[in-house]
């Protein structure tokens, strides 16, 4: 089944054309803000009404972030051979030498910075670089903490498409990775027996047309189990948690007006608008100073 927001507080299941939505709603009797989480966290069982006729045409709902506000928001850094390589050799994309999650750990994104497909990318300064960057994302189905590898997969509800959007510069990753609008995740959450290897999917990232980004999961450094394991040995990861995989190589810079339609095999694709507030930092009256 794949699992989508829309429309702010409601959930339905995405027709396997990817054209309709079947309300979950009132069906289930669902009742929250976050219904994907309330879903996850009850014993309700939709697989009877995957078969309906759709209540909804796709076109017709605004797509949100499947979850609403996750607690955490992981981030594997360079986690793809090829995209190392390109980022050792572009000082825009990072000034450190190669390091692994070993290294140096995961990061976190505030997730206020989390936005669904329909909602769009807006980028906050006309005068820097701000990337694209395409990966395998999944939400935590349950609990867990210091999860050993092999039991990582009973603690993934399913695996969704997420744009990790990226200001370039010496800033810490943190920070430069969580303005607002920086996480789109979407179109939907595909359960794992939709996605079948979650080691082995095609991913592709087009910009205006062009395909930017090309790669397939198999080529990840760590994998999603070895991610889990290692985040939760510092945190207790959460139902509702999403953690994401890292890029591949091919990131490029966003430009006002720019369309990015990204894909990954079995789980889904979204088409996703940029615009540009065109603020400047300089312009940004900001007093330096202790609090009184």
């Amino acid at each position: 089944m794949r699992f989508v927001r829309y429309n702010e507080d409601r959930l339905g299941l995405l027709t396997d054309d990817g054209n309709g939505i079947i309300d979950l709603t009132e069906r289930l009797g669902l009742n929250s803000h976050d219904p994907l989480v309330e879903y996850i966290r009850s014993e309700y069982d939709p697989a009877e009404y995957a078969d309906e006729a759709p209540d909804f045409d796709r076109s017709d709902v605004e797509l949100n972030a499947p979850v609403r506000r996750p607690g955490k928001v992981i981030a594997a850094p360079l986690n793809y051979e090829n995209h190392i390589e390109e980022a050792l050799s572009d000082q825009d994309i990072t000034t450190d030498e190669w390091f692994s999650i070993e290294d140096k750990g995961y990061f976190l994104k505030a997730p206020s910075s989390v936005v669904g497909p329909d909602h769009g990318v807006e980028l906050p300064f006309a005068d820097r670089r701000v990337d694209h960057e395409i990966e395998l994302a999944f939400v935590m189905g349950e609990d867990g903490k210091d999860v050993a590898a092999e039991d990582a997969w009973d603690h993934i509800f399913g695996y969704t498409i997420l744009l990790d959007i990226s200001v370039r510069g010496d800033q810490d990753r943190s920070n430069r990775k969580s303005y607002d609008t920086f996480t789109v995740v979407g179109p939907c959450v595909a359960t794992p027996d939709e996605v079948g290897d979650p080691q082995d999917l095609d991913m592709e990232l087009q910009l205006n047309g062009e395909t930017k980004q090309d790669n397939n999961t198999n080529d990840m450094v760590y994998t999603c189990a070895d991610i889990v394991q290692y985040a939760s040995l510092s945190a207790t990861i959460e139902t509702g948690d999403i953690i994401t995989t890292g890029t591949p190589e091919g990131v490029s810079s966003l430009s006002d007006g720019d369309t990015i339609d990204a894909a990954i095999e079995t789980v889904g694709s979204m088409t996703v608008g940029v615009t540009e507030r065109d603020v400047r930092f300089e312009d940004v009256d900001v007093e330096k100073g202790g609090q009184d």
